[in-house]
């Protein structure tokens, strides 16, 4: 009986025990060598603490910014310079300064540089030594051109500043002076930017082609030079079929009067020309184009009146059954 009150009091001890919690788990449960940080709070962003960089330095592209800016204070369009002549990236701000104050030198203005620079935005990129210089030297000394005048021939031809020395300038000027016999080609210099293979000989080939004399064409060009830049296609032919089979002329009315081809074939050539048919009367090529509108109405009645002696009116105007007698 003792045993047996004696086994269920142990039994009870030990059930007892095994269902107190335990005061100090193991550490297995919770190694004291690690430690889990909470997580932050889900609305609060981790700050990430750098060092200061240095300050770099300027890149190509703040470089390219510093250029298109100076540009656009001049009233320059830049953006279209730089889509026309990409050298433009990669050309220094010290030589397109350079440039802009070499060309002010000259006696050019701001309102110069906002034309030649869209027209010709290579000046910008080209060497300022070994280009644009020698090219406005030789302007002066051998073309001999005019300090005074220098500043009207860039603005009206630009490219003249691009133009090499020895393959371009100088053959052109020899050209002119030799083989054309203009004796002052400073009157006519932004010819020299042209080419004596792809200009000049082309445009004499063609006249001659045309029934001109060689002499005679030669004559044409040294009466008025700028027919070397009119161009065959859009200018020689129109006009030229138009001259011969609707007013009926004669070649040596072009060769004294070389100008024809300067004048709009609709605005003005083709106007007058049939004022004239109407009237029936034919007004000379300098009298017929040159005047004025209200000039040309004027001379064209009085050719018409019979009151005007006609030793007066023959120098510039003749009866329409004499076409071509006074062209001369």
């Amino acid at each position: 009986m003792q045993e047996t009150l004696h086994l269920a009091a142990a039994a009870s001890t030990t059930n007892a025990a095994a269902a107190a919690p335990i005061p100090n788990p193991p550490s297995i449960f919770r190694p004291k060598h690690l430690h889990f940080p909470s997580p932050p709070p889900k609305n609060e962003i981790p700050l990430t603490i750098s060092t200061p960089l240095s300050t770099p330095n300027p890149t190509k592209s703040s470089q390219l910014q510093e250029k298109l800016l100076y540009l656009d204070s001049l009233g320059i369009d830049s953006f279209y310079c730089l889509h026309v002549n990409p050298s433009l990236y990669s050309t220094l701000l010290s030589q397109v300064k350079s440039t802009v104050e070499f060309l002010y030198s000259l006696g050019l203005t701001t309102q110069d540089l906002r034309r030649i620079f869209p027209m010709c935005p290579e000046i910008l990129t080209v060497p300022l030594s070994t280009t644009i210089i020698p090219a406005t030297t030789f302007l002066l000394r051998e073309a001999l051109v005019d300090a005074g005048d220098l500043r009207h021939v860039i603005h009206r031809r630009p490219r003249l500043l691009m133009c090499c020395v020895d393959s371009q300038l100088r053959p052109s000027l020899y050209f002119l002076q030799g083989t054309i016999g203009i004796d002052d080609v400073s009157k006519c210099a932004p010819l020299l930017s042209c080419s004596v293979e792809s200009k000049f000989i082309p445009r004499i080939e063609y006249l001659q082609k045309l029934g001109f004399s060689y002499k005679d064409t030669i004559a044409m060009f040294r009466r008025f030079p700028s027919l070397f830049c009119y161009s065959i296609k859009e200018n020689f032919e129109p006009k030229f079929d138009y001259f011969v089979v609707e007013m009926g002329r004669e070649l040596k009315e072009l060769v004294v009067f070389p100008q024809y081809f300067s004048f709009s074939l609709e605005n003005r050539i083709k106007p007058r020309h049939r004022m004239c048919v109407e009237k029936g009367v034919c007004l000379v090529l300098p009298t017929m184009l040159k005047s004025s509108e209200a000039r040309f109405r004027d001379r064209l009645e009085v050719c018409c009146s019979s009151s005007m002696p006609v030793r007066n009116s023959a120098l510039w105007c003749t009866n329409a059954n004499t076409i071509g007698d006074n062209a001369t």
